[in-house]
C-alpha cells in the first residue's frame, strides 16, 4: 500500500497514524488499554516507523537524481535496526 504513495499521501497516512497514536495515548490516561488497543499502538509504531523510513528513502532517491518511486516499505526489523 504504502509503496504507490507519492510524498503527500504518505505524509497523510502518517497524519492519521498519529492522530490515532494520540488517542490511545489519551486512553492510557484515562485507566489503561484493553489488550487489542495495546496491540494496535504497538502497529502503528512501527507503521509510522516504516513511513518515516520511506519518505527518507524518497528524498535519498530524489536527491541523487532517481526515481523517488523506486524506494520501498522496509520490513519492520530493518526499519527498527536503522531507527536505533
Amino acid at each position: 500500500m504504502l509503496n504507490h504513495m507519492d510524498d503527500t499521501q504518505i505524509h497523510e497516512r502518517i497524519e492519521k497514524l498519529v492522530a490515532e497514536e494520540h488517542e490511545l495515548y489519551d486512553r492510557v490516561g484515562e485507566g489503561g488499554l484493553n489488550a487489542d488497543e495495546h496491540n494496535r499502538l504497538e502497529s502503528i509504531k512501527v507503521s509510522l516507523d516504516q513511513c518515516w523510513d520511506l519518505l527518507r528513502q524518497r528524498r535519498a532517491f530524489r536527491e541523487s537524481g532517481q526515481d523517488p518511486d523506486a524506494a520501498h516499505v522496509r520490513d519492520p526489523e530493518t526499519v527498527e535496526r536503522y531507527e536505533q
